[in-house]
């Protein structure tokens, strides 16, 4: 995950949602316990339960499913099959634009009708 600067991975069996293994469960799991990542299993450390949002789902409601199960990385599922991944970060960065163009756009507004 380091080498890929990746926070999370989904893992799968047969093209089915398992479990997640993310930086947190590791750091917890493996390193603060004093396992090896060379010999612990994934199947071992990572998360079963899931949460995961569709994608037809808002940023804000994927931020409060974020903030309510205080996760930081969200698998997108459509019809049973993992289409994606979205983190904080990723929502974080989608509010940040959207901010900045409403502001954009209010900004020539104001300087359209200041004439």
């Amino acid at each position: 995950m380091a080498e890929k600067n990746i926070g999370s991975l989904v893992v799968l069996a047969d093209e089915k949602l398992v479990g997640i293994i993310t930086e947190r469960i590791y750091a917890r799991e493996i390193a603060l316990k004093g396992r090896t990542s060379a010999q612990t299993l994934v199947r071992d450390v990572m998360s079963t339960n899931v949460i995961c949002v569709q994608p037809d789902q808002t940023v804000e409601e994927c931020m409060a499913v974020m903030t309510k199960k205080t996760v930081r990385h969200l698998p997108v599922v459509e019809h049973g099959r993992v289409v994606g991944i979205v983190s904080i970060g990723d929502m974080v960065n989608s509010i940040i634009r959207d901010q900045e163009f409403i502001i954009d756009q209010l900004e020539h507004y104001i300087q359209g009708h200041k004439a």
